[in-house]
């Protein structure tokens, strides 16, 4: 498919109460499940980050455009079979999670601090050090170049990164335009299309990743619409 083409997609033009925003974020909920991008980061944060069901751990993780919270909780929910809990910080730019959202977390075990604030700055001025850093459909909304300052950043405050984007082929943009037919509004029809456009293939994500020792990357399709990307630190 054609090289990366990022727009701005319309929900992060809305006001966060606006009705065709808070039905876009809906959306994304069920968008989530249906690609099944908490199930795909929830295993990768068991097999990698050393808190698997036999050794039970605390985490101390970092999510990267958290959104409303409720893509991370729905990984919590899955992690918590295994005993794993996190002292979790959710980035965004705006601070969208609910208080029902914070005592479902804290239902689970896991402790929230939620920072309303730019990824870029917030990961350039911050000297906090974490478990892993994790980040769903965020990504694919920066360029090439300004992603690769992101990752620089995020790579320096952790020795786990693991994300999940939407995967860029004809077949997914395709789909992308269907997304109408599970009620899904303008916005996210729109956002949809845009998203996998500025989605990734191959080792894009690998290529953008700080040449620097000592990092295996993993990367590759996952699922039947997602892109995961995985930097871990040896040792």
């Amino acid at each position: 498919m054609k090289a990366r083409h990022v727009q701005s997609e319309l929900l992060d033009e809305l006001a966060p109460a606006d009705p065709a925003a808070v039905h876009s974020r809906g959306d994304l909920r069920r968008l989530n499940g249906i690609m099944g991008n908490p199930a795909i980061l929830a295993r990768a944060l068991l097999r990698h980050s050393g808190a698997a069901p036999a050794r039970p751990g605390r985490l101390r993780l970092l999510d990267l455009g958290s959104g409303d919270g409720t893509a991370l909780l729905h990984v919590a929910r899955l992690l918590a079979v295994g005993g794993v809990t996190a002292e979790a910080t959710l980035l965004d730019r705006l601070n969208l999670v609910t208080p029902a959202t914070r005592r479902a977390f804290a239902a689970l075990g896991w402790t929230v601090e939620v920072v309303a604030a730019d990824a870029h700055l917030w990961l350039g001025e911050t000297r906090t050090a974490v478990d892993v850093v994790v980040a769903n459909l965020f990504l694919h909304h920066f360029t090439d170049g300004s992603l690769a300052v992101l990752l620089r950043r995020a790579a320096t405050a952790t020795g786990l990164f693991i994300a999940c984007e939407p995967r860029r082929s004809t077949a997914r943009l395709a789909a992308s335009r269907l997304v109408g037919l599970i009620g899904c509004n303008g916005v996210t029809r729109h956002d949809a299309v845009a998203s996998v456009r500025a989605g990734f293939t191959g080792s894009e994500l690998s290529t953008l990743w700080p040449a620097v020792p000592g990092w295996k990357l993993d990367e590759g399709a996952a699922g039947l619409f997602s892109h995961r990307f995985i930097a871990r630190r040896n040792g």
